[in-house]
């Protein structure tokens, strides 16, 4: 009865425990000190248990604690809706165990190569940590969400390194040193544990240098005038308000009144995804009048909108973000590439819409995904030209145009309402600043229900409106943007410091080898 109590405990309620621990040292909490006593004690348990089925179990309970304190806001997606009601007890245990699973499969494959208390283990163990965390931002779709690295999203100095090496890389590096603390408890002479440790501090002190270095030589930068005003909306209007079909003329006119500016004035107005969801680019023509009246022909409206288009004798809808003059002429248009499984389509469609399921936004059929590449969008205005990016694309890490590319913002519109007022928000937040840093842009987010803001290409937020706040951010200048060397060869660089990783594990795993043979010689002697 005692060992199964432990065992409970050591397989379940432990790795649970210090997994949901870890989740403080992400956005909004950032305390990702925590992850020095979290990732030690999860690789001393790793290499205390010998059964493989145990380890795997282990790293899963791991994940499980981890995601399920981390996407409980998923659910709030559902109570829009009455029919997707029942599943929110499934997404908040069902979404969580499977992305554990790709936990488990790092403890498991850890004690396959049986890990040992030694430096060269802490090499292995994060370079498969790393690998899988890569994995998983990449099947199936990729979800490179809540990846370790974001702990440091608060601490600037920490990740301009991203600007050279990315977020995988960066992760690769945060689980190491998290992990590094662990040598206190080896079997190992005084010297080689403060020599860890000067390691350790060591290399935060440089990475920290770099980073401060980095942000003093760009704050010397002159910011650049345009001749126009960019206006940032966030009107906080309500999810259930796009349910609604009623007259749109209401809705319309709170939204444009909100920006409503003189209209002597040249501006760029950004407006959040899908502000006008309810209907289709189509039926906004039918508004045409109240856009003239409010906005001047020197204005630009980008805004997120339903269109709709036939191809092959088929009705195709999509998630787009589309620019406008005042007259609603189309000037450009992008069409998401990236949709959110069941919030946009339906996965397995004809099969899960015969059990009455749908996809959860408004709307019976699902979007289409564009199949066109994603390209620089150019406007008619001095020095504004940027790549468009809806909702949740912002997350995925050098699937940006590269900074060979003659853009100097990118535009990320988002309809955060699905996160309610939860930890979502500042998560999805944070990516924004990562791809800032990475590709040396300017960017701007507008986020309905969300947070919104400018950010400068050093990861820098120079204003921003929280998520219970509704208005608008006016930006006159921008920032010139920055060439970098992540953005030119993308994940690549991950590649090749693994490549870095691999070679430094044999190299001390060949020292490590050559110490025990000589303590072996010295006790037969």
């Amino acid at each position: 009865m005692i060992n199964s109590i432990k065992n409970i405990s050591k397989l379940f309620l432990i790795p649970i425990l210090i997994g949901t621990l870890s989740t403080f040292s992400l956005p909004p909490y950032d305390f990702f000190f925590i992850n020095f006593f979290t990732f030690p004690i999860l690789f001393f348990f790793i290499v205390s248990i010998d059964n493989k089925l145990s380890s795997f179990i282990f790293g899963w309970m791991f994940g499980f604690g981890y995601f399920i304190s981390s996407l409980y806001w998923i659910a709030n997606s559902l109570t829009f809706d009455e029919t997707f009601k029942p599943l929110i007890p499934l997404s908040i245990i069902i979404i969580p165990l499977f992305l554990g699973i790709f936990y488990g499969l790092i403890t498991l494959i850890a004690s396959l190569i049986k890990i040992k208390k030694n430096l060269s283990s802490i090499l292995i163990f994060s370079l498969i940590f790393a690998i899988i965390e890569f994995i998983r931002g990449h099947v199936l779709g990729g979800f490179p969400w809540n990846l370790i690295v974001y702990s440091l999203t608060n601490y600037l100095y920490s990740i301009q390194i991203l600007s050279v090496i990315g977020t995988y890389s960066l992760n690769l590096l945060s689980i190491t040193l998290f992990t590094l603390p662990i040598i206190l408890f080896f079997k190992q002479r005084a010297k080689f544990k403060l020599m860890g440790i000067f390691l350790l501090l060591a290399i935060i002190l440089f990475n920290n240098l770099y980073g401060y270095l980095n942000i003093n030589k760009f704050n010397k930068t002159n910011k650049e005038k345009i001749n126009y005003k960019i206006k940032i909306i966030n009107p906080k209007i309500t999810i259930d308000r796009f349910f609604n079909t009623d007259d749109s003329e209401p809705l319309i006119r709170e939204i444009i009144n909100l920006s409503k500016t003189k209209l002597n004035e040249k501006n760029l107005y950004i407006f959040p995804e899908g502000i006008f969801s309810h209907i289709y680019y189509s039926d906004l023509k039918y508004y045409r009048e109240i856009f003239k009246e409010n906005f001047s022909d020197q204005d630009i409206i980008i805004l997120g909108m339903n269109t709709q288009k036939v191809e092959n004798g088929k009705n195709k809808i999509f998630n787009s973000l589309i620019v406008v003059d005042n007259n609603l002429k189309l000037i450009s248009k992008y069409d998401k590439i990236k949709l959110v499984p069941f919030g946009e389509f339906l996965p397995l469609e004809n099969f899960l819409s015969s059990f009455g399921l749908k996809k959860i936004t408004a709307g019976y059929q699902s979007f289409s995904s564009s199949k066109s590449k994603r390209e620089v969008i150019e406007l008619n205005l001095n020095n504004f030209s940027f790549v468009p990016l809806i909702c949740y694309e912002i997350i995925y890490s050098g699937k940006i145009i590269g900074s060979n590319k003659n853009n100097n913002f990118i535009i990320n519109i988002s309809e955060d309402g699905w996160f309610g007022e939860t930890v979502g928000l500042d998560q999805h937040f944070s990516h924004s600043i990562f791809r800032s840093i990475e590709e040396g842009k300017n960017l701007i987010r507008s986020s309905n229900n969300g947070i919104s803001g400018y950010i400068n290409p050093l990861g820098i937020v120079v204003e921003k409106l929280e998520s219970t706040k509704k208005g608008m951010i006016t930006v006159d200048y921008f920032y010139k943007p920055v060439k970098t060397i992540f953005g030119e060869h993308g994940n690549k660089i991950f590649i090749y410091i693994m490549i870095i990783y691999i070679s430094l594990f044999f190299l001390i795993k060949l020292f490590e080898n050559r110490r025990a043979n000589e303590k072996r010689l010295f006790i037969y002697k």
